[in-house]
């Protein structure tokens, strides 16, 4: 299906309205992508949707690619049709080698650290609104919603709502640290009854069972998106789930 959106050229330099900047941490070799919508303007407030990406080296026989890297992840600007909200794509951080790490977690406490501190600054310096925070991912960003979104109270606490497409924390192991299903549940029980859209590929009947074992009564949606596709470019695209998802978004952003 051909796309509607194309997702802005990364750039360098101050972020102003309608770029997408990369930031990056001096020093280091860790930074993040902020987009500002072209309707922003200083000292206004606006939703901000945050984004972690899938797992990087990945490739599968459809052709669909992940690098691992913030400047590849879409979902907020389809979610959003890149207008009247910030968007705000996070790195995995590697406190070792100071940098992005582009498969699994590196050091998730740091990057749990990274995303309040971002979140914050973008809130002081760019107008976020602190009262409507979403937190999205792909892939591997989506067992991130919980697994670094709901990590710890201070990190819990940001958010107005979820939207985790293709995987869910604790639906299956991993291999690697924290990924069994009694961690996992410690996690969920931080989100209390905000709302979380879930979607995955072709199907979502092992999420719908895993969340209904954990006796969790969360304001859970769930959706099978009907490609193979393991990418998140769907949201590029005009479907009945995007509609979906974007009236979704509306609500969970709407005053009250």
């Amino acid at each position: 299906m051909p796309a509607d959106l194309i997702v802005p050229s990364l750039t360098t330099g101050m972020p102003v309205a309608g770029a997408r900047v990369k930031v990056a941490v001096p020093g280091t070799g860790i930074y993040h992508v902020l987009y500002l919508p072209p309707d922003w303007i200083p000292r206004r407030r606006y939703p901000v949707i945050v984004e972690f990406a899938g797992n990087g080296n990945y490739e599968n026989s459809f052709g669909d690619i992940s690098t691992g890297r913030p400047e590849g992840s879409n979902l907020g600007y389809g979610l959003s049709g890149g207008r009247g909200c910030i968007w705000l794509c996070l790195p995995y951080v590697n406190s070792e080698r100071r940098e992005n790490q582009l498969t699994w977690w590196g050091d998730p406490e740091a990057t749990a650290a990274y995303c309040r501190d971002t979140v914050r600054q973008v809130c002081v310096q760019f107008g976020g609104d602190r009262k409507r925070l979403v937190l999205a991912g792909f892939s591997r960003g989506a067992i991130a919603c919980n697994y670094i979104g709901l990590r710890d109270a201070a990190t819990a606490k940001l958010w107005r709502g979820f939207f985790a497409y293709s995987h869910y924390d604790g639906v299956r192991r991993w291999n690697y640290p924290e990924d069994d299903r009694q961690a996992a549940l410690v996690r969920l029980r931080r989100i209390g009854r905000r709302p979380t859209f879930i979607c995955h590929e072709r199907g979502v009947e092992a999420t719908r069972e895993y969340l209904a074992s954990t006796g969790v009564h969360g304001k859970f949606t769930l959706r099978a998106l009907p490609f193979r596709n393991h990418n998140d470019a769907w949201v590029l695209r005009d479907i009945p789930l995007r509609r979906e998802a974007r009236a979704w978004l509306t609500s969970v952003l709407s005053p009250g």
